[in-house]
């Protein structure tokens, strides 16, 4: 069985090989899981910030499946960061907040379909991948097997990388916009299976 150095390797070529709107629909499915783990913390653990992003993702969602009306709201959403706090140079003497796996995650995910960064489609995988990591260290249940659960996150990445290329046609001009009708039918085959905890749901 492949290790996960060597599904981390054939996740980055495969990305690699990708559209860039297939990377921003994989990019924008990673951050929403993060987001929804995010989401299912108690009040007191939950990242006040992280969760502020919400509509910014969703608008993300919006973009990436084809709603290029949604290229404003993502606009306005990432400059609100960069004019926040939240965007600065001071290392570990400014806020933190942005460098929650979830925030971070989105927030690469924003810039790789504003600006077509693809390496940024890399940042936001290994964000889950450091996410799963934190997990662990924090006392998950697998911690037995630490590289499992990290291979086991890198494959369900592939799985979704996998399905995304099965629409490859579809998403082609994705960011250009696409008829509602298309746009209606990648919700339901991509967004819901992207968005689902559960690998292969």
């Amino acid at each position: 069985m492949a290790t996960w150095q060597e599904l981390e390797a054939e996740l980055a070529n495969r990305l690699a090989a990708a559209s860039p709107d297939e990377r921003v629909v994989f990019a924008v499915g990673v951050a929403e899981r993060l987001m929804r783990a995010q989401e299912a913390l108690s009040a007191d653990e939950q990242a006040e910030f992280t969760l502020g992003l919400r509509p910014l993702l969703n608008a993300l969602w919006e973009a990436a499946l084809g709603n290029a009306t949604a290229f404003g709201e993502i606009k306005h959403g990432m400059g609100e960061y960069l004019l926040s706090e939240y965007c600065h140079n001071d290392g570990q003497d400014g806020p933190a907040d942005a460098d929650e796996p979830a925030a971070a995650a989105v927030l690469s995910a924003a810039v790789a379909y504003l600006f077509g960064t693809g390496d940024l489609t890399s940042v936001v995988s290994g964000r889950a991948v450091e996410a799963a990591d934190e997990r662990l260290n924090a006392g998950d249940s697998r911690a037995d097997d630490p590289d499992g659960v990290l291979a086991a996150e890198l494959r369900r990445q592939l799985h979704d990388l996998a399905l995304i290329g099965r629409h490859s046609g579809s998403l082609r001009h994705a960011s250009l916009g696409l008829d509602l009708e298309t746009s209606d039918r990648l919700h339901r085959v991509l967004r819901i299976p992207l968005s689902s905890v559960e690998a292969g749901a």
